[in-house]
This record gives structure tokens, C-alpha cells and sequence, in this order.
């Protein structure tokens, strides 16, 4: 099938309403965030000490990432990309960790069923977008990609949550797997995988309840 269709790289954030299309809810990573990243702190303070600008350095990394993303989805679903906003090294960087998914790849069978759709919960009343929703050899399976250079436990917190938009859709998941797809050797490539995300989506719905009662108090 030929790569006809264009798509550009959007960075704006989704938003996410009820079915009566007025009530507004919060995304996933909204919910995720307010869990305590320490290991941001640590990090920050390393590229100081090396006399690099944390927020430059963010923002350079950021927009790579972003783009690798959006190259993998674009494969994915068999589009183009307008990459005209990004620089020659940024697209330099993607292409690296484009490769390493078509290396990851190789080995698989990936039969893309919902790429980048998002979804709400109208008993919970959140929302979210899934990376990829697929046939992975055989089984089907929630794909998410990060660009970082860890995968930390909290992906998978934020994993369990898009596993149950699916499931109130009624979309069945046996397996929940996050690739990380590094931007150069240094970073690397790694995969890791859930079946049980019982316990990651409690903390979930405790951080979801968080979310609301600090609304409720009016407390920003």
C-alpha cells in the first residue's frame, strides 16, 4: 500500500470530554503526573553539575523524541510525515531510533488494530490516547513507545490505565508492553512486559480519586 497520506507532527494536547460532549476530564498522563518523580530531581542536578542547561537540554531532547514517535505511528499507519519543522540532527536522531524499532520489529508479527486513538471512561471519567492497540504474534497486546532512557514503573501505571479504556470498549489485552526506543547506541533499545497490571492500575484509581478531591477543594 502506498504512503499517500501526509501527516504532520502535532504536539497539542488532546482534550477529552464525556459522551454529552460538554464535561471535560482529565488525560492520563495528567492523572500519572502527580506521582513523585524523584529520579527527575537527580537527573537535573547531574546536567548542572556539567554546566548543561536542564530546560535547553529538555527541549532538544523533547522535540527528538517527538519525532521519533511520530515516525514510528507513521509506519505504523502507513502515512508520510511533514517533518519540515524539525532540524537535519533532530531528524538524524529519530531515523536511529526508527531503526532500532524496524530491528525490534523484524522479529514480530504486529498486525495494527487502533493507532493514536483516544478513548474515556464514562464510569471513571478520564481519558486517553494509545500508542498502538495490536495483533502481536498472536496475542493482543497494548504497545507503548517511550524515547527516554529508562523505563520506569510508573509507564506501566499509566499502561493499566489506557488497558482499561480498551476494555470498556470491550477490546481484549493479554499483554501490556512498553518499547523504548533509544535516540543513539548510548541510549539503546529495551523492552519490557505486563500481563497483571491489577495492582498498577489501583494506584490508578487512587491518584484519579487524588485528582478530583484536590478539584473539589479547589486546590491548584
Amino acid at each position: 500500500m502506498a504512503k499517500d497520506k501526509i501527516k504532520g507532527v502535532s504536539k497539542a494536547h488532546t482534550i477529552y470530554k464525556l459522551a454529552d460532549g460538554k464535561t471535560r476530564v482529565p488525560g492520563t498522563t495528567t492523572i500519572t503526573g502527580l506521582l513523585n518523580k524523584p529520579y527527575l530531581v537527580k537527573w537535573a542536578n547531574n546536567l548542572g553539575l556539567e554546566g548543561i542547561d536542564s530546560s535547553t537540554y529538555t527541549d532538544e531532547a523533547a522535540k527528538t523524541g517527538t519525532l521519533a514517535h511520530a515516525m514510528v505511528q507513521a509506519h505504523l499507519q502507513n502515512e508520510q510525515l511533514d517533518m519540515n519543522q524539525f532540524s537535519k540532527v533532530q531528524i538524524d536522531l529519530a531515523e536511529n531510533a526508527l531503526i532500532s524499532f524496524f530491528e525490534w520489529k523484524s522479529r514480530h508479527q504486529i498486525e495494527p488494530i487502533q493507532c493514536e486513538v483516544p478513548f474515556v471512561s464514562e464510569t471513571l471519567k478520564y481519558g486517553g490516547t494509545i500508542d498502538c492497540y495490536c495483533m502481536l504474534d498472536g496475542k493482543p497486546t497494548l504497545l507503548d513507545f517511550k524515547t527516554g532512557k529508562a523505563i520506569y514503573e510508573e509507564y506501566f501505571v499509566q499502561l493499566a490505565a489506557y488497558r482499561n479504556l480498551l476494555e470498556e470498549q470491550g477490546l481484549p489485552v493479554e499483554r501490556c508492553q512498553i518499547l523504548r526506543i533509544g535516540r543513539d547506541e548510548t541510549e539503546g533499545f529495551e523492552e519490557r512486559s505486563v500481563t497483571d497490571t491489577r495492582k498498577y492500575f489501583e494506584i490508578f484509581r487512587n491518584l484519579l480519586n487524588v485528582y478530583y478531591l484536590k478539584k473539589d477543594l479547589g486546590w491548584k
